[in-house]
Formats: structure tokens, C-alpha cells, sequence
């Protein structure tokens, strides 16, 4: 699809469909956002109605593929009801009939369809208008249609929030740090506003570089269904490091709205001391199978959403294969993967010499492990072998750094001396026993 565009009124209808080939529902609608600087609208997501009458999101990362008959899907969908964002436009519900003004064109016009293009691998646009003429306020009934390009036409009617949806666009085209420190000085009825109407995905990765006891008041401060979104589009150890510093009954009701699988990711990492290996490490590290080979392995770390940390070993396990998994094999670091031919089986290049960590390895003997055997990713076995996850290094530093210094990154102030600075967080996570009442 890359390069060409489809108009949505000739998707809006068809069925959704996963992987294997089993529909899901019917696309009923396109999510956009507006952005700064004249640029096309990115589209974030469909809207899909579920057999049930029900409408779900699925964001653009989950779209496979779009053609002429169907839309397919891949991972896990969230099943919870479909409700817009204060940014958020429908292209069927918000821009069809709606009155533009095409540049260097005196008539009146309204939008009669829109289409989206791929411009990158999974990021779709808005590429083009489809508009006809008004007379009296209404559609002449032969008026010609007009296809012009979206950037030569100006929307009208934008002015409600538009301050905030200008605020939400540039936010969206920043680095998650960048994202935190806007949010940071933002007054706290302005914060309200731009949290409101950012997307679950954003501001998760935006609140993992918040100081701890700013992700608490935000999280704290939005309606259960939204924060739990916001949890489970985080990384697994953040959403538990967060979560372990609620109170515990605001923890266990997130726990409890949260979908079944992230919700006991979480529950199992928060059974673990914050400043151990089992407590920092994620449990979706890269795992593939005794007989997977090379090609197959580095076809899995190509995935966007993986971190360049997480990239870095593949791990060999037997079944199953989901964490904790069955007997741990070996890793396999990614710059290995690319010396060998395609066809190699990955369980013949484990580094033998890799003893894994165990889940209640402390923070130093992390950290000493990692600079011995210059690491960026490292597995967490338990004492029968099988694979819990892996710790990244971006965890170890974050635990290893003062407590406050994702504060002194706000604020503009250079960080301490390490002489001054303490070794790393003292004790667990921060309510004495939660970790009892939520395993």
C-alpha cells in the first residue's frame, strides 16, 4: 500500500479480520490528528464494530494490511469501548459534509470523501479530499467532484480547543523525554487538558520520564478505564514500578481493570523487590524456539516497537514460550545473528559462557554483571531454568542514578556527583506488603 491511497468510504464497511483469517468485526471509522504547520493529518487508528454492536480502537501499529475486500490486524486488540480523545477527529463522523475552503477557489465546498496513504512501514496520513460545491447551504445534486491534495484545502470549524490540539500535534512529533518536560510546566489546568486529549500511547511512554512522584499524581488523577490504558501501554516493569507506588487499593482496582495478560505481567514482577533482577526486568524479552533460524530471529528483532536494548540477545527456550517459559537454552546476541548464514539454527550459536541472572540478584551484582560481560540485555532464570525475562541496561542506570533526578531533569539542573549521589533506591517497592495483597 505504500505510495498509493484509499478513500475510507470504500474501506468503511469491510471486515476486520486477524491473521488467521477470523473476522473480528466491520471498520465503521478512521481516528486522525490534526498537525502543526499546514502538515496531513497522521491517522492514529480505526474504529472497529465488534459482532456485539460494541466499538473498539485498534491502533495503526496492529493494521497488517488494507485492500479491496479486507483489513487485517495482528497481536492482542483491546476490547474496551472506543472513546475519542479532546484531539481526536472521525473522519466519517467529523469531516464528510463538513465545509472547507479550497486555495485559490472562490466557491464554497464541502468534503465528500477522504483517503489515507502509508507513508511509512505502519504510519498512515491523510493524503487526499474528494470535495464538491454547495449552493443555498446545500449539495448541488450534479456538482462535480473535485480529488485535490489535503494540504490545498483549509478545515473549517477548528477553532474549539484549538490551542490545545496544537499543543497535543507538536507533542506527538517529539521524544518521550521532551514530552515529560512540556508537561512538566505546564500549569496543572493546562496539563489537564493536553493528558485529556493525548493518546494512550504517548502519554505512557511520556509518563515513564515523569519524576515518580509526578506519574503518581497523574495517573492518580484520571478515570480508572483511562489509566489502566495507560498502564498496559507501558513497558511491563514501568507499570509495575508505577503501580507499586500507589496506594493499594487505587492499585489493586487498575490491577483489576486491566487486561488479563498485562495485569498478571505486572502482578509477577511486583512479587519481586524494585531494586533486584526480578524486579527490574521485562517479561517480553525475544524468545524463539530450539529448531527457529537465523532469518527467523532477526526477522523478530526488526520489530518497531522493540527498544535497540531489548534488540540485542535473542533468547533460546523450549515450551512454551511465553514467560516464565520452559527450559532456558541459551542467548544469542543480535551482532552474532548477522555474521551467520540465514539458514543456521539459532540454538547452535548461544553464548555458552553467559550465566544468566537470578530474579534476586541485587542491584550491585546486576550492575558488576552488565560491566563484566559488557551487556545492554541480560536474562533472569529461576532455579528450575526456566526464562522469567531479561533486564535491559536503561533499567540498571535508572535504579543506579539519585532518586530525584528525573526532577533535576526537569527543573534544567545537572545531575550530582556520583560521590554524592547514593548507590541506588533503598529497600522495595514503596507500601510496605503491597506486594502480598496484589500477588
Amino acid at each position: 500500500m505504500s505510495g498509493s491511497s484509499v478513500f475510507i468510504s470504500r474501506i468503511r464497511g469491510l471486515p476486520v479480520v486477524d491473521t488467521d483469517g477470523d473476522q473480528i468485526g466491520k471498520l465503521r471509522d478512521v481516528v486522525v490528528g490534526f498537525r502543526p504547520g499546514g502538515q496531513a493529518p497522521r491517522v492514529r487508528g480505526l474504529v472497529v464494530e465488534l459482532f456485539a454492536r460494541q466499538r473498539i480502537f485498534v491502533p495503526m501499529l496492529r493494521v497488517h494490511s488494507v485492500d479491496a475486500v479486507q483489513v487485517v490486524i495482528s497481536g492482542v486488540v483491546n476490547t474496551r469501548r472506543f472513546s475519542r480523545r479532546d484531539a481526536e477527529t472521525l473522519v466519517v463522523d467529523d469531516l464528510v459534509d463538513r465545509p472547507v475552503r479550497r486555495r485559490g477557489h472562490p466557491e464554497p465546498q464541502v468534503v465528500y470523501d477522504v483517503s489515507m496513504r502509508e507513508v511509512r512501514n505502519r504510519e498512515w496520513e491523510l493524503a487526499e479530499v474528494a470535495v464538491r460545491e454547495r449552493s443555498g447551504g446545500r449539495f448541488r445534486r450534479r456538482s462535480h467532484v473535485t480529488i485535490v491534495d489535503w494540504r490545498d484545502v483549509v478545515v473549517g470549524g477548528q477553532q474549539h480547543g484549538q490551542e490545545t490540539e496544537q499543543l497535543v500535534a507538536r507533542m506527538e512529533e517529539m521524544k518521550a523525554a521532551d514530552i515529560a518536560r512540556e508537561l512538566h510546566d505546564l500549569s496543572p489546568a493546562r496539563r489537564a487538558d493536553v493528558v485529556r486529549a493525548l493518546s494512550d500511547e504517548v502519554l505512557a511512554d511520556a509518563l515513564g520520564e515523569l519524576p515518580e512522584d509526578e506519574q503518581v499524581e497523574l495517573i492518580s488523577s484520571l478515570e480508572t478505564e483511562r489509566a489502566a490504558d495507560v498502564l498496559e501501554e507501558m513497558d511491563a516493569d514501568d507499570a509495575a514500578d508505577l503501580i507499586g507506588e500507589l496506594a493499594p487499593d487505587l492499585a489493586e482496582r487498575l490491577l483489576g481493570e486491566m487486561e488479563t495478560e498485562d495485569a498478571e505481567d505486572v502482578r509477577r514482577l511486583l512479587r519481586y523487590e524494585e531494586s533486584t533482577a526480578g524486579g527490574l526486568m521485562t517479561p517480553e524479552p525475544v524468545i524463539v524456539a530450539t529448531g527457529a533460524t537465523v532469518s527467523e530471529a532477526l526477522a523478530l528483532v526488526r520489530a518497531e516497537d522493540l527498544t535497540p536494548a531489548l534488540a540485542s540477545m535473542v533468547y533460546v527456550c523450549r515450551s512454551p514460550y511465553e514467560t516464565p517459559t520452559g527450559p532456558f537454552v541459551g542467548g544469542v546476541h543480535f551482532q552474532r545473528l548477522l555474521r551467520e548464514p540465514p539458514s543456521t539454527l539459532v540454538s547452535a550459536l548461544v553464548d555458552s559462557d553467559l550465566e544468566p541472572l537470578q530474579p534476586g540478584s541485587t542491584l550491585a551484582e546486576v550492575s558488576r554483571y552488565f560491566a563484566t560481560y559488557n551487556l545492554v540485555c541480560a536474562p533472569v532464570v529461576d532455579p528450575d531454568n526456566h526464562l522469567l525475562g531479561a533486564v535491559t541496561v536503561d533499567d540498571v542506570l535508572d535504579h543506579m542514578l539519585p532518586a530525584d533526578w528525573r526532577g533535576d531533569q526537569m527543573d534544567g539542573m545537572t545531575p550530582v556527583d556520583d560521590e554524592a549521589a547514593p548507590a541506588g533506591p533503598a529497600g522495595g517497592r514503596a507500601i510496605d506488603g503491597q506486594k502480598d495483597r496484589l500477588g
